[in-house]
């Protein structure tokens, strides 16, 4: 065996070994390294695993490089995910120009125009990083969604752009609709609306119209009761979501600017102040 062989051998091994331990940066560099010297279905494997690697550590420029060798490898129009994760990194870096490429190269319809996709994909569920919360979302792109709840872990914030992986990671329904549940992997627009908290009285039904205004100008709400935690065996799942209904005294988070939200919660009292109130607005 040729010293070369046992050198690309020896980083083969170490790539993988790192692979298993979850040490992505060196199994990103030792599978990089092998697959520089090998050709063929070899060298195929090693570029997407050092790719993927990248993308675990969430290091997007490595993960773009070596992404744009491992697509190389693979026939365009095949559903690759060598692809979809090229299409990741450069959505992180906001290179839309080789953003379209990839979801073309996949096998996705095309995305016409330049610059950033903002496209209307329909709804979705999204696994919020460090939080493990799962959230509504609006997907903008194959890999980005907006969220439109707002989110209980108030380090967090309706309205945010999140980059999220490919593979679902479990689904949620509501009523006829189900979803499917991605996991994010970058932060990419945060979002200036802070959450509020808010204290209100209501009869049974009334959190409904409070609810429909709020949505009505594109702001979000919530009620902390609905809130229901779960391991995450459970939350990798099936979930069907019930609807419920909530009155009497209750909590809410709202992702809307004080005044926006002052407003729209006297407009609702004004419609029954005998049943309806509301007290203690501020920051969550």
């Amino acid at each position: 065996m040729f010293s070369g062989d046992r050198e690309t051998g020896r980083a083969i091994a170490e790539g993988y070994e790192a692979f298993e331990a979850e040490d992505w940066p060196r199994a990103g560099d030792r599978l990089a390294a092998a697959a520089a010297r090998l050709s063929g279905r070899k060298a195929k494997a090693a570029w997407f695993d050092a790719a993927l690697a990248y993308k675990f550590a969430r290091d997007w420029p490595r993960a773009y490089e070596t992404g744009k060798v491992a697509v190389t490898h693979v026939r365009r129009g095949r559903e690759e995910p060598a692809f979809w994760n090229l299409g990741t990194a450069a959505t992180v870096l906001r290179d839309w120009d080789t953003a379209r490429d990839c979801w073309a190269g996949y096998g996705l319809p095309p995305f016409p125009g330049t610059g950033q996709i903002d496209a209307e994909l329909g709804p979705t569920c999204v696994r919020l990083a460090d939080v493990g919360e799962v959230v509504w979302a609006i997907r903008l792109c194959p890999t980005r969604a907006r969220v439109i709840n707002v989110p209980f872990d108030p380090s967090r914030r309706f309205g945010e752009v999140v980059v999220h992986d490919g593979a679902p990671s479990g689904e949620r329904t509501a009523g006829e609709m189900t979803v499917p549940v991605f996991d994010e992997v970058a932060l990419f627009e945060p979002s200036a609306i802070a959450t509020l908290s808010v204290l209100v009285t209501a009869a049974p039904g009334d959190l409904d119209p409070l609810a429909e205004s709020f949505a009505r100008r594109q702001l979000g709400f919530e009620i902390l009761a609905s809130r229901v935690d779960l391991c995450d065996c459970c939350s990798r799942s099936s979930i069907r979501q019930e609807r419920a209904e909530y009155d009497g005294e209750q909590r809410l988070f709202l992702g809307a600017g004080e005044a926006d939200a002052r407003a729209l919660l006297e407009a609702w009292t004004a419609e029954e102040p005998q049943t309806r109130s509301w007290t203690n607005l501020h920051p969550a």
